[in-house]
């Protein structure tokens, strides 16, 4: 699924494809913005680690999951 993390005074939003569900992106960002933990950490599909400073957190768009077609004949 697609994630874009808006940062404050930041002029590009960060785009990721994660293996996380919407459920659980938005427990992580729910954690961040509590002050629990003070980042909000995701994991993209390459294993990748995101930090961002929850203070910092403009905005987080979670996007539907996307199949993947394949083939030449799938429109």
């Amino acid at each position: 699924m697609e994630v874009k993390i808006g940062v404050q005074n930041a002029p590009r939003e960060i785009v990721i494809e994660s293996a996380q569900t919407a459920d659980e992106v938005q427990s992580a960002v729910a954690a961040a913005l509590e002050g629990k933990t003070g980042l909000l950490a995701l994991e993209d599909e390459h294993g990748r680690r995101i930090l961002v400073p929850s203070e910092r957190l403009a905005y987080v768009e979670i996007g539907e999951q996307a199949q993947r077609k394949v083939g030449f004949g799938a429109l």
